[in-house]
């Protein structure tokens, strides 16, 4: 199981994305024990134990707890790890979200990873509070030892619906892996849209990285089109190398996805990001 002081590490490495998602999107990290605005009567804990039910604080400050209720991974079939069988959890994210032209309100749960696993287990739980609380749906949305929403954590599709942004990754010495998923809240469910893989690295002769940005362009009905672009770009090191420095090149991948109304989900414009992906694995 990824220790605990792991995770607080890997944390601290992605607190620029962190930061600027609060920043722009309201993503916060409350107290588990604190109580909900709005619902002071009911503690984010009350939430989380609809997704951890013996979830209980501890005196170091974790929340701790068995296993979590079954839940689907959100990219189906057999992807994801299996839950640690005890939980340690520091807070949780949480973000409300739009649906339907309904209020709610989504927490992302980073519960670690079993011993034989090498996969994360992290739950992305959508709330209605509006009365008694009700869990809605949860889903594993871990796909790499941490996970996170990632900046800018949901998108405007419309007026009164968002899509949400979940990252996963890790890092060694000079890499780092970052699996990005879209995802739709829609009839109170999470639905996939696609996973976008990236891969950054950082030796002596170059620093490639390859950034994600996120568009809404237009308004199309009854969801907004959504342009996604990899900026895949390599700098030299700067540093002296055996081998001779890489230039200065950068250069855009982009796919935008469109609601397709026959098949009832959103369907992209190309398959550069397979492409991207398999060109990337040739590197690891």
């Amino acid at each position: 199981m990824i220790s605990v002081l792991s995770r607080l590490v890997l944390a601290c490495m992605l607190l620029p994305f962190l930061w600027t998602a609060a920043n722009a999107q309201a993503v916060s990290f409350p107290e588990l024990n604190s109580a909900v605005p709005g619902h002071q009567a009911v503690t984010y804990l009350d939430l989380a134990k609809m997704v951890v039910p013996d979830l209980a604080a501890g005196d170091d400050g974790f929340c701790k707890g068995g296993a979590p209720i079954e839940m689907r991974h959100i990219l189906g079939g057999d992807v994801g790890g299996s839950p640690p069988e005890t939980v340690n959890l520091p807070n949780a994210a949480v973000l409300p979200v739009r649906t339907g032209g309904k209020d709610r309100l989504t927490m992302l749960f980073d519960l670690g990873q079993a011993q034989d696993s090498a996969e994360g287990f992290s739950v992305l739980a959508l709330y209605d509070l509006a009365g008694k609380p009700r869990l809605l749906d949860a889903v594993n949305v871990g796909t790499d030892q941490g996970s996170y929403f990632r900046d800018p954590g949901k998108l405007a599709l419309g007026p009164g619906d968002d899509a949400l942004i979940t990252m996963s990754t890790h890092f060694n010495s000079n890499q780092g892996y970052v699996s990005t998923i879209l995802i739709l809240v829609r009839n109170d469910r999470f639905e996939p849209i696609d996973q976008v893989n990236t891969f950054d690295e950082n030796v002596c002769a170059y620093k490639r990285t390859q950034d994600l940005s996120f568009q809404v362009p237009g308004d199309e009905k009854p969801y907004a089109a959504i342009k996604v672009t990899v900026t895949d770009a390599t700098a030299p090191g700067g540093e002296s190398c055996e081998e001779p420095a890489s230039e200065a090149v950068s250069h855009d991948i982009s796919v935008t996805y469109h609601w397709d109304t026959a098949k009832s989900r959103y369907v992209r414009d190309s398959d550069a990001f397979e492409k991207l992906a398999a060109d990337n694995a040739k590197r690891f």
